[in-house]
């Protein structure tokens, strides 16, 4: 994933990093040799004038082609009329397996290699990937949400799609890369442990971010927490008192009870679940005694 971060599509990046010979020529002033008039004579001098090639960036002459331009591939160009709730104007994340799904849908019309090629662009560009680290859904050829987009795809999609990125004049990216790793967090309903578990990876720099970005949402769960306990114990039933009462503004407290009830939910289905695992293994250990005593187990 070598884009600039302006790289906005799958055809090619707007903005190229560096310009192509011809774009150079063409920026640059006009030699002095070039503003002298041509003297009389000079055969050579003639037949350049008349039937050579104009130098590059003479003026009047076309722009030569250059890598900056946009391409598309030729199957990314019929995925986006077969599909253009897919691969159009919008993108939105494919499901795994879309590649064989294209192929059975379409026998005969894509070459396999160029078909993964294609797809392979397409998913690597900074507009694909920011719907990735948006945390929407995968999505079927009719355009219908199948699975849900992993933690760790997410998390992965937001650090390339900030690398890429081009920061606004007074922009703090590492704050607001920050902040996006910490909503990414909470979306993905896992507890701390079980998150950092699937996301943390081999950059360090990254895996300083994603501690800061943890730090701070423990720090604002806490004070949720407190702050739903607080809440109860008031017995108030409206938060737009309890927040007055505490000078706090309503939209603001009603957040945070929210997340706090959620953690606390969370909290509670972790801690049935070992009761469960230990019923379930249980009722096997049963049932094998009750074979091994050649009865039949109850259904």
């Amino acid at each position: 994933m070598n884009d600039t971060v302006n790289a906005s599509d799958s055809e090619a990046p707007e903005a190229p990093v560096a310009s192509a010979p011809g774009e150079a020529a063409a920026a640059a002033p006009t030699p002095a040799a070039e503003r002298r008039p041509a003297r009389r004579g000079g055969r050579n001098r003639r037949k350049g004038a008349e039937g050579g090639a104009a130098p590059a960036g003479a003026p009047g002459e076309p722009a030569a082609p250059t890598g900056g331009g946009r391409r598309t591939h030729p199957a990314l160009e019929q995925l986006a009329a077969l599909y253009p709730r897919l691969f159009g104007a919008q993108f939105l994340p494919l499901k795994r397996g879309i590649f064989q799904d294209l192929l059975d849908a379409h026998a005969g019309v894509f070459e396999r290699d160029a078909l993964k090629v294609a797809l392979g662009i397409h998913t690597r560009s900074t507009r694909y990937l920011q719907v990735v680290a948006e945390g929407r859904p995968r999505h079927d050829l009719q355009g219908r949400p199948v699975e849900a987009m992993a933690p760790e795809h997410v998390h992965h999609a937001l650090l390339e799609v900030f690398r890429r990125r081009k920061p606004r004049e007074g922009e703090d990216p590492v704050a607001k890369l920050r902040r996006r790793i910490a909503q990414a967090f909470e979306a993905s309903g896992l507890d701390r442990a079980g998150y950092d578990a699937l996301v943390r990876g081999r950059d360090e720099q990254a895996n300083a971010l994603l501690d800061e970005a943890l730090a701070e949402v423990a720090e604002r769960d806490a004070k949720a927490e407190a702050l739903l306990r607080a809440f109860e114990a008031s017995g108030s039933a409206d938060v737009a008192p309890f927040a007055d009462m505490y000078g706090m503004d309503a939209r603001a407290v009603e957040r945070s009870l929210q997340r706090a009830r959620q953690l606390r939910r969370a909290a509670e289905a972790r801690a049935q679940a070992p009761a469960a695992d230990a019923a379930a293994e249980l009722a096997v250990e049963a049932g094998s005694e009750a074979v091994d005593r050649g009865a039949t187990p109850s259904a």
